[in-house]
């Protein structure tokens, strides 16, 4: 009898851009891009339009995507490049999924934008290199150095800025003493993008006759700010067509006042430049619908299409105008966290083909649903949730009941926030301002914080939970319990009591009874 040949595990093919609203992709959206890329691609993929990124931050969220980590866990809270950065990379203790793959014999390649860790690269990890962006400056240097390092190359930056003493110029945001923004503009080959692809394609290309399965990952830095596609995707879209989110007005008086003042920056825009930063947002997403195209056809042009999984993310979105905000931080919106997720190839289901899943999905889910898709055992802990029982077909992910969870302490502007969105209800937790009580149901604009009544009023002799109304008072409470019971479970830091620190209005107390053995039991409920 012969020897039975031995299958090859499927490849790999990551396509990560930066800054993607999840919106631009999903059907019916009132931001639709136009991605015929995307599009053909959908027809033998499945969709995820409730995926998250648990940190609405480049660093943070791409060291979540590449650990299955929270960033409590793997430390990484900010840019890793700053002078200001609280931590230069994750800790040394962390495991990387990627390495389960390199120890099962896959042939790794790294294409495009890291901004993971400011003193390790991908080749520190097994990759092999093709080209690099974002991957820090401070190789070799202890961290010491590193924040030496940052201070001089930012400080270098404002050398002969002087004051501005001219008109503002159409998409210009003024900024006395900074360096020069403006929102939007075209280029014709932005941010290296096309060559990190292109590297990618070669790869593709010279993969096609070796024997090992390979794990192929491109980062773009599109549709990240300023918004800049080149001029034949800005001309796909028609400035007639372009409309501002329906809570664009939104005064945010019952918000933060740090939102405030981060939109007033952006309020030098006329609402008709802000159409304009829309339209070149959304062109700008065509143009990295382009690129991926390319990855597609040199998977058909290889032969290699029908074994190789694929997936198109994002590491985190864009406000996209709602709120009148634009890029990601501290603002507790859903459109800085929802991202795209669409993943397709060898072993999931023609059932899942089109579909648009519902399910709340998170980057830290992708590693152990890789591993799971290729047969790779795991070596390191996850707190991620595999979705190939669902993707093959032989699950259903709604008899899970889950919630969303996200940790945030600034963009680089430091202030630690802490969400839980349960079902229909979202509670942000500011530990530098008031919170905020959002029901998704009834307002899914986050146009009305239900938090905000009597916040700031002096009231002596007032009780601990005056400033609750009575009819969401349970609701906030059980709120709590499951975010001190997650933060609790993930090694999160935000436990000091100190009076003048823990301003929250029930403490981690009302989380232990679901917290025994490490982890939190009552994550996995869903209040109705």
């Amino acid at each position: 009898m012969e020897p039975q040949a031995k299958t090859k595990r499927p490849n790999i093919l990551i396509f990560m851009t930066d800054q993607q609203n999840g919106r631009t992709i999903h059907n019916g959206a009132w931001a639709r891009a136009i991605t015929p890329n995307i599009d053909r691609f959908r027809r033998r993929a499945a969709s995820f339009t409730n995926a998250v990124t648990p940190s609405p931050h480049c660093c943070p969220s791409r060291t979540s995507f590449f650990t299955s980590l929270y960033p409590s866990e793997h430390g990484v809270w900010n840019n890793v490049n700053n002078a200001n950065a609280l931590s230069r990379g994750p800790r040394p203790d962390v495991t990387w999924w990627s390495q389960d793959f390199l120890d099962a014999g896959y042939d790794l390649a790294f294409s495009g934008k890291w901004h993971v860790s400011n003193h390790q690269k991908p080749s520190d990890l097994g990759w092999r290199e093709l080209f690099l962006t974002q991957a820090g400056h401070g190789h070799g240097l202890d961290v010491f150095g590193q924040h030496d390092e940052s201070i001089s190359r930012e400080a270098s930056r404002y050398r002969g800025i002087g004051r501005v003493d001219r008109p503002r110029g159409r998409g210009e945001i003024l900024r006395p003493g900074w360096t020069e923004y403006v929102h939007y503009g075209t280029d014709e080959d932005p941010f290296d993008d096309r060559f990190a692809t292109e590297r990618g394609v070669e790869f593709i290309q010279s993969a096609a006759s070796t024997d090992a399965p390979w794990m192929l990952f491109v980062g773009t830095l599109g549709p990240h700010d300023p918004y800049t596609p080149p001029k034949r995707f800005l001309d796909l879209y028609d400035p007639v067509d372009i409309v501002l989110p329906e809570n664009f007005e939104d005064p945010m008086f019952d918000k933060p006042g740090l939102y405030r003042r981060t939109r007033d920056r952006f309020d030098q825009l006329t609402a008709d430049e802000h159409r304009e930063a829309i339209r070149h947002y959304l062109a700008f997403c065509s143009y990295e619908d382009h690129l991926f195209g390319k990855l597609l056809d040199a998977l058909d042009a290889s032969g290699q299409a029908d074994e190789t999984v694929v997936l198109y993310l994002s590491d985190h979105g864009d406000y996209l105008g709602e709120h009148g905000l634009w890029g990601k931080g501290l603002p507790s919106f859903g459109s800085a966290y929802n991202v795209p997720f669409v993943i397709g190839g060898p072993g999931i289901a023609a059932s899942r083909f089109t579909r648009e899943c519902t399910y709340p999905v998170t980057l830290m889910d992708i590693g152990p649903t890789l591993l799971d898709l290729c047969g790779v055992t795991p070596s390191g802990r996850s707190s991620g949730l595999s979705l190939a029982p669902w993707l093959i077909g032989d699950a259903t992910l709604e008899e899970i009941p889950r919630d969303h969870f996200f940790q945030s302490n600034g963009n680089e502007v430091y202030g630690m926030q802490r969400i839980v969105v349960s079902g229909r209800w979202k509670l942000v937790h500011n530990m530098f301002d008031y919170d905020e009580l959002y029901d998704l149901q009834e307002d899914p604009g986050e146009l009305v914080n239900l938090l905000a009544m009597g916040q700031g009023e002096r009231q002596l002799g007032r009780g601990p939970l005056d400033d609750i109304p009575d009819r969401v008072r349970p609701t906030v409470e059980e709120l709590y319990r499951r975010l001190w019971a997650f933060g609790l479970a993930h090694h999160d830091e935000n436990l000091n009591d100190y009076i003048l620190i823990a301003h929250g209005h029930y403490g981690p107390a009302i989380a232990a009874a679901d917290f025994g053995d490490g982890k939190a039991n009552a994550t996995r409920r869903i209040i109705g």
